[in-house]
């Protein structure tokens, strides 16, 4: 079997999930500070950026404190909702 999965007698072993940790932590700690500056600028709560974004609103909170791994997908929608280019978005962040 290829990895993440190992074949045992009666079941599949997976590796656990990994978010927000490891290397890349500092990186997703910047960008989600730098998106919630930019929500508070912009007037909008937490919640109304979700739902203007189309990400669920616990989601967001994770991502604004840097505890997930963002996909590029969400941070287009969040640089949308914002009104930014996903490049401007970036820059903002420091990375």
């Amino acid at each position: 079997m290829p990895w993440p999965f190992r074949r045992h007698p009666r079941r599949f072993l997976q590796v656990a999930r990994v978010s927000g940790q490891g290397e890349g932590a500092v990186a997703l700690v910047q960008l989600g500070a730098a998106i919630r500056a930019l929500r508070k600028v912009a007037g909008f709560s937490q919640e109304a950026l979700a739902d203007a974004a189309g990400i669920d609103r616990s989601h967001m909170g994770k991502i604004e404190r840097g505890e997930r791994n963002v996909t590029l997908l969400n941070v287009v929608k969040i640089a949308s909702a914002l009104q930014l280019s996903v490049a401007d978005l970036i820059a903002r962040s420091g990375l």
